[in-house]
């Protein structure tokens, strides 16, 4: 996946990353202190690519979304749920390397508001827009906020 965040001297920053989803919303882990992270506390709309793997423009299929992006605390049942879902879509991941110390990672949600839906195998260019609501997004979203992918 490729997450596009907004510097503070207004560049775009772009980084592929690798993510977990539950339904809608994706979940992602990253050093506490990286750019991205300072980039989603000072704004937190963010863009997102997915795409899957194809041999000719004809096979293109992915999504881009419009997404708000949360940085989780520690404690959170939100942060365990991130947890549990990296770990199911990346087991071996964590068996690579060490544990972070404490404090030194967090996990961060992105919660769509767009989607765009790409599939030239249906025609070159076809793209569907989706506006997502709070019913499409489940039962984890805190009253007064969108729920999640």
């Amino acid at each position: 996946m490729s997450l596009a965040t907004l510097r503070a001297e207004g560049y775009p920053q772009a980084n592929a990353i690798s993510y977990a989803n539950d339904g809608l919303i994706l979940y992602f882990g990253t050093a506490r202190t990286s750019q991205k992270v300072k980039n989603i506390q000072q704004c937190n709309k963010v863009s997102i690519t997915i795409s899957m793997p194809y041999n000719d423009w004809s096979q293109i299929r992915g999504v881009s979304m419009a997404a708000t992006a949360h940085v989780l605390t520690d404690d959170s049942p939100e942060s365990a749920r991130a947890m549990d879902r990296l770990l199911a879509r990346f087991p071996a991941a964590w068996d690579m390397s060490p544990p972070a110390e404490a404090g030194q990672s967090v996990f961060v949600k992105l919660v769509p508001v767009i989607i765009s839906v790409i599939d030239y195998t249906q025609g070159f260019g076809h793209s569907e827009l989706v506006e997502i609501c709070a019913s499409d997004l489940g039962e984890r979203a805190p009253t007064g906020q969108m729920r999640g992918i």
